[in-house]
């Protein structure tokens, strides 16, 4: 079996790139092909990360509603994407579709336009009782089987919980999910593969799929997850802070985006 084809992606509401960087340690042979990002520093922070190495070079949408969809027709493997949380968070005012950052109806036509082979999408918790059902019946509507799961930064080792609900849809109209299907996604995503052996417990698969840090602690003086700089309780004259702040709290953390892609991956 040729474990060596690439796994084409495009990056809706990218963010800092957390679902990318999550699902490029899930599947090493991912390649992002576009992003689409409207935020000004998100994009400049996407940009440094592709300077870097961090992060495939690809061109980066600043308009998700003028998005080409059809130019990309068949070409994609995984579509992924956080879109606006503010419709659905219990944080707000839940104006759901009579919201103007409800982005869902854009996503659900470039879908049905692009046909994708795999959707993977992240939002907040409060989705679950506004918008979910809709999502998930128009994914079925446009002919993809559909999952969905609670999944937390807690789970893989963060002092904090920031509990995401991701979906994870499908296409029918590919090959079924046969057991030749399932074993092409254990060897691309190579050394965590460990998940998949159905001998192991559910909290053991997780430890393995995501890496949790063990040798540090997690919580208290210089751990892997600190936030605050060493200077008091605000981190006082770190430049462009509020942009960042911004970005980190409508971000994805890595970790559990891979959590939900391997967890999510197995129920077909």
């Amino acid at each position: 079996m040729d474990t060596t084809k690439t796994v084409t992606h495009i990056s809706l509401c990218a963010g800092y790139g957390g679902i990318d960087l999550g699902l490029k340690r899930a599947i090493p042979n991912l390649r992002t092909i576009a992003f689409s990002e409207i935020e000004a520093y998100a994009c400049a922070n996407l940009v440094a990360k592709m300077e870097q190495g961090l992060l495939d070079q690809a061109p980066i949408w600043t308009n998700l509603k003028t998005f080409p969809w059809a130019d990309f027709r068949g070409k994609v493997d995984v579509l992924s994407g956080g879109y606006p949380c503010q419709p659905f968070s219990t944080s707000g005012k839940r104006l759901g579709t009579e919201d103007p950052r409800h982005l869902w109806p854009y996503i659900a036509d470039g879908i049905r336009t692009m046909r994708p082979r795999m959707c993977f999408f992240e939002n907040v918790e409060g989705h679950i009782t506004l918008g979910l059902r809709e999502v998930i019946s128009e994914l079925e509507s446009l002919g993809y089987n559909t999952t969905w799961g609670i999944f937390s930064a807690s789970e893989v080792g963060a002092p904090h919980r920031r509990k995401r609900i991701f979906i994870m849809a499908y296409s029918k109209g590919r090959q079924s999910w046969q057991s030749s299907e399932r074993q092409r996604w254990k060897d691309i995503s190579g050394g965590s593969k460990e998940i998949f052996d159905s001998n192991r417990s559910d909290v053991e698969r997780q430890r393995l799929s995501c890496g949790v840090q063990k040798k540090y602690p997690v919580v208290g003086d210089s751990s892997w997850w600190k936030t605050e700089r060493g200077l008091g309780r605000v981190a006082n004259g770190h430049p462009y802070w509020v942009d960042r702040l911004r970005l980190c709290g409508n971000g994805v953390v890595p970790a559990t985006a891979r959590l939900a892609f391997e967890t999510l991956i197995q129920r077909f």
